[in-house]
């Protein structure tokens, strides 16, 4: 694997002061621990306790976040080992997202539940008991349009206070939600929703983005034609407000859908019972369509919240997304610690301003946008006044020691950055950052509370301080229940249980440390291995993005099974730069002596943009099919892409 990066693990960019620790949620929950017998002194101790005694474990977030709902006195777990053997967790309790999420509606009717910004200048504040209001009236409606338990809910809706409510609504009555984003194309919403088979769509009729106006009305024809199942469509006029018809208080339209201002009820549910569906990118062949379940969601989301990013009540938690990537389900988590969650529509344009703005404590973005602020040179930390912020968050890709020097040297030294590693496949992380421990460059603080996380070697052996594949060796409860349409389990066990039976194998390369520590090295069906040396394509793109001439990249091996291939190198240049002599020669010296002598690129080409999906990763397993000869219309959708035009240039023959 890769050689060790000196910047990696050094000298500490964060500490904790004793106050931090001292009010940290996490040292809460120890106390509350020692109290009842389970004397943990140390996060390495609480980790170690809390992926041994795994039923004690879950079993205390229940009672310590005193979950709404009904326990019941059944075991934590029954049946096999991981969900594809039958795993049941929480067998005869009873619980509900929305309950849970709505509970500040009672304690705290008055108090901040969503801040609404759009690029185009829209406010809106919503209290707990606007929010609870709403999703009564859309409840009824939903209810008086058939939909009850188990039916699905589709919505095409931007990230938007309109999407949270019809969702909580969704979710009080037992029924199932998915979204997708406006953005996407109509056959890539139709791959998602027709594999569900919907009762009712809820549209938007357009959006905007980057300063232009989209209009969605022939894509939502498209998409209803295209579902048979429907029973209904709700179309929210969104991008021309002015046609909206009355509605509901404080203006939040929903269109034709009938109210009739029945109180809020939650419906009681099992705790596996499915609370959404959420696809893989869907870059090749049909996304897959996983299901995860009201209980694990809740305690897990409960857990992640307060204890790594040690956000509750009083935070103002925002994070840039859209309802088509999993960090929209994961920022809507913020309800159920009673945090005031930002939701904003649009560009990521003057996102640090927002945060100023909106006095946010907690800001998330994707690794790209705090690199893309180093390269413009940004200083928000001196610009504005960001003195609210406790917490960043960073994922989607893995951030470079740069960037994490970066959000020190230029927005501030208080905040812990936290950088969190996971996917859709559990709606969380499984490493991530804790208020208790230093903070070190490029270095993922720990392993989650829960997630017995390893690096295991080809022969499926745990290593310490080696590079290795990402599994988890013990069962979490946001892991999915089932893939809808597989009835027999197969391509949930492909996904994750082909490689180590009985072990979750994620799919990206990880390097566990002594103290704990992590540092992930990108996706591991993506790997270069040049001349034996296999190395992830994060240590790659650290070394070349770190130019001022380049804006991106793209490595690609094309080596197969026995037989080594070229190692091709894309770039795509910062306005005003060239891909001249001087910067091929300086970018093969800094690969060769940053990497190894074998991972120089045999080609660098220049190329007009990066493929990226919709929610910002890049394409780099489609891109090598088509250097192999597949025709680019079979290696990649271009409707779960951002921008399917640059294809065109990853081609054999370019």
């Amino acid at each position: 694997m890769a050689q060790d990066d000196p910047t990696v693990g050094s000298a500490p960019l964060w500490e904790p002061s004793e106050e931090i620790v001292a009010n940290a949620k996490v040292t809460h929950y120890l106390h509350w621990l020692w109290d009842r017998g389970v004397l943990a002194d140390t996060y390495d101790e609480l980790w170690r306790w809390s992926v041994t005694e795994v039923d004690a474990f879950w079993d205390s977030i229940w009672d310590y976040f005193k979950v709404v709902g009904h326990r019941g006195d059944g075991p934590v777990r029954s049946g096999g080992h991981m969900p594809v053997d039958g795993l049941r967790w929480f067998d005869g309790a009873t619980v509900n997202y929305a309950a849970n999420a709505l509970r500040r509606a009672e304690e705290t009717p008055d108090e901040t539940a969503v801040i609404f910004r759009s690029e185009a200048g829209g406010h809106r504040l919503l209290t707990y008991r606007e929010l609870a209001l709403h999703v009564a009236e859309v409840r009824a409606g939903l209810a008086a349009l058939g939909v009850g338990r188990g039916d699905r809910v589709a919505a095409y809706l931007p990230n938007i206070p309109e999407a949270l409510v019809c969702f909580l609504a969704t979710a009080s009555l037992g029924a199932i939600w998915s979204s997708c984003s406006p953005d996407f194309g109509s056959s890539s919403v139709i791959d998602r929703f027709a594999q569900i088979e919907p009762k009712v769509l809820i549209a938007v009729d357009g959006y905007a983005y980057n300063g232009k106006h989209f209009s969605r009305l022939d894509t939502v024809r498209e998409i209803e034609e295209s579902l048979p199942t429907l029973a209904a469509t709700v179309l929210i006029p969104y991008l021309d407000p002015a046609s909206t018809p009355e509605g509901l208080r404080v203006g939040m339209p929903y269109g034709d859908l009938p109210r009739d201002g029945h109180p809020l009820e939650f419906e009681d549910v099992p705790f596996d019972h499915p609370l959404w569906v959420v696809y893989s990118s869907g870059t090749t062949g049909l996304p897959k369509p996983i299901v995860h379940g009201h209980g694990g969601v809740v305690l897990e989301h409960l857990k992640a919240l307060s204890f790594h990013q040690d956000i509750g009540h009083g935070d103002v938690f925002f994070w840039y997304t859209t309802t088509g990537w999993m960090m929209w389900n994961y920022l809507i988590g913020g309800l159920l610690v009673g945090s005031t969650v930002v939701m904003y529509d649009g560009a990521p344009i003057d996102l640090w301003k927002l945060a100023a703005d909106a006095n946010v404590t907690y800001f998330g973005v994707g690794a790209p946008y705090i690199l893309a602020s180093l390269k413009a040179g940004e200083e928000p930390g001196k610009d504005l006044d960001l003195s609210a912020l406790r917490g960043i968050g960073s994922t989607g890709s893995p951030l470079t020691p740069e960037g994490f020097t970066w959000v020190y040297e230029a927005v501030g030294e208080d905040p812990l950055l936290g950088s969190f590693s996971g996917g859709t496949d559990v709606c969380t992380g499984f490493v991530g950052p804790s208020v208790l421990l230093p903070l070190r460059p490029g270095v993922i603080q720990c392993r989650g509370l829960g997630a017995k996380v390893e690096s295991f070697t080809e022969d499926g052996r745990p290593a310490l301080n080696e590079v290795g594949e990402l599994v988890l060796t013990e069962p979490m409860p946001s892991m999915p229940v089932f893939f809808w349409n597989d009835e027999d389990g197969s391509r949930y066990r492909e996904s994750y249980f082909d490689m180590y039976p009985g072990t979750w194998r994620h799919g990206d390369w990880i390097k566990v440390l002594d103290d704990g520590g992590c540092v992930i090295y990108g996706r591991s069906d993506s790997t270069l291995n040049r001349g034996g040396i296999r190395m992830g394509t994060a240590d790659f793109y650290r070394v070349v993005e770190a130019f001022t001439e380049i804006a991106d990249s793209l490595v690609i091996d094309t080596g197969r099974l026995g037989q080594e291939g070229r190692l091709i190198l894309y770039v795509q240049l910062t306005p005003g730069s060239s891909l001249s002599d001087d910067l091929t020669k300086r970018l093969k010296s800094s690969l060769r002596a940053s990497l190894s002598p074998r991972h120089v690129p045999d080609e660098i080409h220049e190329v007009p943009g990066i493929p990226r999906t919709l929610s910002g990763k890049k394409l780099e397993i489609p891109v090598r099919k088509i250097l192999l000869g597949t025709p680019i219309e079979q290696a990649a959708n271009p409707d779960s892409m951002a921008n399917p035009e640059v294809l065109q240039h990853f081609t054999p023959d370019n």
